[in-house]
């Protein structure tokens, strides 16, 4: 079954750093995953997430605020 996962933010630097790194994760670990970038303010607030970039996984919140490394995010996607 594939992944969900959505970057949320409004384009700023962060919010691309983190995009990339979540594909760079997604391509190493093989994973077959729908990455999308959310812009979009209302939608990020309807994720309870306040400060950009957020990360949501399978419809769960798991960072905010954060610029995650490559490895984190694979250690998040294997759990």
């Amino acid at each position: 079954m594939a992944r969900e996962i959505k970057v949320l933010g409004p384009g700023c630097p962060r919010c691309e750093a983190l995009y990339s790194h979540v594909i760079q994760a997604v391509e190493e670990l093989g994973l077959e995953a729908s990455v999308q970038k959310v812009k979009d303010l209302g939608q990020i607030a309807a994720h309870g997430v306040l400060n950009t970039p957020g990360l949501v996984i399978d419809g769960q919140v798991v960072s905010q605020g954060k610029v995650l490394t490559v490895e984190e995010i694979k250690e998040i996607l294997k759990s």
